[in-house]
This record gives structure tokens, sequence and C-alpha cells, in this order.
């Protein structure tokens, strides 16, 4: 699956990265996520609930943030396991400066397998594009009060 996305925020980049480097704002506005630990050298561990259609799951991810340039990309992969299926994913995030805010843009790539994944892709899809809404929003509202 591809996904691309575009969101703006309110605030200078910096402002941005700060939050979006924040493993306890990431918690917070991930729906699903249970825990999100750090394991050094931008490295973590994420525990997260996912349900599509009928089929939901609790999934044990390892998240890597690498390629990072401060306060403008980055690029994060993931490699989650779960009962109910398995997931892989990358996504390039760039941050550029707008007068006033910034854009957020992001390119990601996934896959998976499992019963997870046979519910259908366009289930799988929507379930990703309501999940990136909502984390976004969330988001928003956190870059606010910084």
């Amino acid at each position: 699956m591809e996904i691309t996305d575009t969101h703006n925020f309110p605030a200078a980049p910096e402002d941005v990265w700060a939050v979006l480097m924040d493993p306890v704002a990431i918690k917070a506005c991930l729906p699903g996520c249970r825990e999100l630990r750090p394991l050094g050298d931008d490295r973590y561990h994420a525990e997260i609930s996912i349900g599509v259609g009928a089929v939901s799951g609790t999934f044990g991810a390892s998240i890597t943030l690498s390629d990072k340039s401060p306060p403008s990309a980055y690029r994060i992969t993931v490699d989650a396991k779960g009962k109910t299926g398995f997931a892989r994913g990358s996504a390039n995030v760039v941050l550029k400066p707008l007068s006033p805010g910034t854009q957020w843009e992001v390119a990601a790539s996934s896959d998976g397998g499992g019963l997870i994944a046979r519910v259908g892709q366009r289930l799988i899809e929507g379930v990703a594009r309501m999940t990136i809404a909502g984390f976004f929003s969330c988001l928003a509202g956190r870059i606010r009060m910084s």
C-alpha cells in the first residue's frame, strides 16, 4: 500500500519537529498506542491495538528513525507483528516552512500479511487514512500548546 499525505501546522518547523520527536506526544496522539518505549539511538518499541473491519489485534512494533535532518526531514521504519498478522513499512517525512507555519509531507509504503491483511485493501487503506487524520488533529493541538 502506498500513501502520500500533507498537513499544515500553524507553527515553525522547529516546533513541529520537537513534537514529532517527543515519544510522549506521539503515544498520546497515535490511536491504539498502549506503549511507546525508547530503546536508544532513535529506536523504539511500541504496543499498538489495531482493528480493521471485524478483525482486531495487538501488535508489537519495532520503530526506527533514520536519515534525520532537523528540522526538515527524517525516515521512519516500522516492523510490527501480532497474532492476526504482520506489517512492515517505511515513510519519508519532510517539513517545509510556510509563511506562516509548516507543511508536513509524507510518502509511505507498507505491506502486510496474515488475517488482518485478508480483510481487503480498501478497508485497510480507509483505516490508515482515518488514523492519520486523528493523529494530526491531536498533534496540531499539542503543537499549539507547546
